[in-house]
């Protein structure tokens, strides 16, 4: 009889482990789903795409095409009243190898008050020490905002040099 009683209860101990382990398997499963759900949002609100980089990083220098705009004047945005404006070169950094390089690449001097007018705008949105303080924000921002003039991504990388600010 204490055999009996032993196998019932050992049976019984073995069917609530059974549910508890099944209980945790979904938790921890619909946990983690959330979790990786959230990293993905948190990874295209920044624009962090796998492959981007990569991509990047892949044009060689045989497949560099680069158009340079050269002395841009642009007045900034004041917040003490005076006129202040930044003078620079900019640089477009171009992939030959991208498919829509062939349809805006080769004919890119033609765009070039487009792309001016890309780059004043938004240059001209800053003052001169949010310029300074988020310099490589404000690449980025000109770079996607050709990007999505284009609406592609022919132009990977843009470079601004021999900032002068007044």
């Amino acid at each position: 009889m204490k055999r009996n009683m032993l196998s019932v209860l050992i049976l019984a101990l073995l069917i609530i482990n059974i549910v508890l382990t099944g209980v945790m398997m979904f938790s921890v499963v619909n946990t983690n789903k959330k979790t990786a759900e959230l990293v993905n949002n948190v990874a295209s609100v920044l624009n962090l795409e796998l492959g981007e980089a990569d991509q990047q990083a892949a044009v060689s220098v045989a497949d560099l095409v680069i158009y340079n705009i050269s002395q841009m004047t642009i007045f900034m945005k004041s917040t003490d009243g005076a006129d202040h404006y930044v003078n620079f070169n900019i640089s477009f950094m171009m992939n030959s190898k991208d498919k829509d390089y062939d349809k805006y690449g080769s004919t890119i001097a033609e765009k070039e008050n487009l792309l001016k007018s890309i780059v004043n705008d938004v240059v001209g949105s800053y003052t001169v020490d949010e310029f300074k303080a988020d310099f490589d924000g404000v690449k980025a921002e000109i770079l996607q905002s050709v990007q999505t003039r284009f609406d592609s991504k022919f132009i990977y990388e843009v470079a601004i040099s021999e900032e002068k600010y007044q």
